[in-house]
């Protein structure tokens, strides 16, 4: 069987890296396809790719990796124009356009959806001004091309033949835009395996790229009204000189941190907080599976990953304030969390757990097809009977 793998973009390592990686594991054969590449060695070996990446033309755009959301109106213009009728099965990882793939009536697309396109449905006007096209004619122009580019999501939303959603968030959020019912599939995690006995320190951790919508402004405000607390901030970013403006004493920045130093960070830490709203949230998993509980935006992912008053609190509302009261709430109760219940909740998500459910879905739409195509078989005897009109 012809197998062609189709990711959005590659050029960071990231949740949806994570789940490419996964499915290769499945299909090591598999062609890999993208709208661009940029991947250093050590990028492309860590998700298993050993042979070249099929691209598209915004592949010879400088610095395409830096401008690729100003892209956006190219992209669907991009992926139509891969080829990819030599395959039999066709896999999109789709977080945007990958979805969108051109395929036959005789060719099985399954398609894995991180979230419909963000910059064009929910996330649009956030889009606008992160690209300097929030107003003016420039503005227009792009309001107008978000508006064909969710005309053209919804029309290639019938294109798959099976589609999974990465959280029942997702699945809601497919079945507004798309119309569809999706099966749901967690993404991969990377589970801990630390063996040692679990020491937790003094102090909260929170940790991402610090970017806006991540919310880790709040968090550092509600510390500023947790005066006898202290916070360590992992991570880099635009914001990061204007948080550490905003800044109390006791909240300190470790500024980028490896994979390695993060999950150390994790391990000690009395708990994680988490105050975006993501379509999953795979860092706070990876937190519970270093035995640490999760304070969390009570939106998206989170509420399907954090047990509340088991591996974690919510709070409603991303603000200092709910935040430094669900602070409160945690500490006075902090002897209640197990790290050991956080551990075996974050089994739930483990990456062979993923390939399982993974590779049972491809086999029931591969069977599936198999039966379609299979030739009824044909009762001569009341064939004969029904055109003599005999009862």
């Amino acid at each position: 069987m012809r197998v062609a793998i189709v990711h959005d973009w590659l050029y960071v390592i990231g949740g949806a890296e994570r789940v490419l990686q996964q499915i290769l594991t499945l299909f090591p054969e598999a062609e890999v396809y993208t709208v661009f590449e940029k991947l250093n060695d050590e990028g492309r070996q860590r998700i298993g790719l050993s042979k070249p990446v099929h691209t598209t033309f915004l592949q010879k755009f400088p610095g395409v990796n830096r401008i690729h959301r100003t892209l956006l109106p190219l992209m669907p213009i991009a992926i139509e124009q891969l080829d990819l009728s030599p395959y039999d099965l066709v896999i999109s990882s789709s977080y945007a356009v990958a979805k969108g793939v051109l395929t036959g009536p005789d060719q099985i697309h399954i398609s894995y959806v991180h979230s419909p396109i963000r910059y064009a449905w929910d996330l649009q006007h956030r889009y606008l001004a992160e690209t300097g096209s929030a107003r003016g004619p420039k503005g227009m122009l792009m309001r107008l091309l978000l508006h064909w580019i969710r005309i053209w999501d919804v029309r290639t939303g019938h294109g798959p033949d099976v589609m999974i959603a990465n959280s029942k968030f997702i699945a809601r959020r497919i079945r507004k835009v798309y119309g569809r019912t999706a099966q749901v599939i967690y993404p991969p995690v990377d589970l801990s395996t630390r063996l040692e006995p679990f020491f937790k320190g003094d102090y909260f951790l929170t940790a991402s790229r610090l970017v806006a919508y991540k919310n880790i402004e709040v968090v550092v405000r509600a510390f500023a009204l947790l005066p006898n607390l202290k916070l360590v901030v992992a991570g880099s970013g635009p914001q990061s000189d204007h948080l550490r403006k905003i800044a109390t004493p006791n909240v300190e920045f470790a500024g980028y941190v490896s994979d390695a130093k993060l999950r150390e960070l994790m391990a000690g830490a009395r708990s994680f907080i988490f105050a975006a709203e993501e379509d999953f949230g795979i860092i706070s998993v990876e937190a519970q599976s270093e035995g640490t509980p999760v304070l969390a935006l009570r939106r998206g992912g989170s509420k399907e990953t954090v047990v509340d008053g088991l591996t974690g609190l919510f709070f409603d509302e991303a603000t200092p304030e709910a935040i430094a009261a669900t602070v409160s709430t945690f500490t006075a109760r902090e002897t209640q969390f197990s790290p050991e219940d956080c551990v075996e909740n974050a089994k739930r998500f483990s990456a062979e757990r993923f390939r399982s459910e993974f590779q049972a879905t491809v086999d029931a739409a591969l069977l599936s097809r198999k039966n379609e195509d299979r030739p009824r078989r044909i009762d001569a005897r009341s064939d004969v009977v029904e055109k003599a009109g005999i009862h």
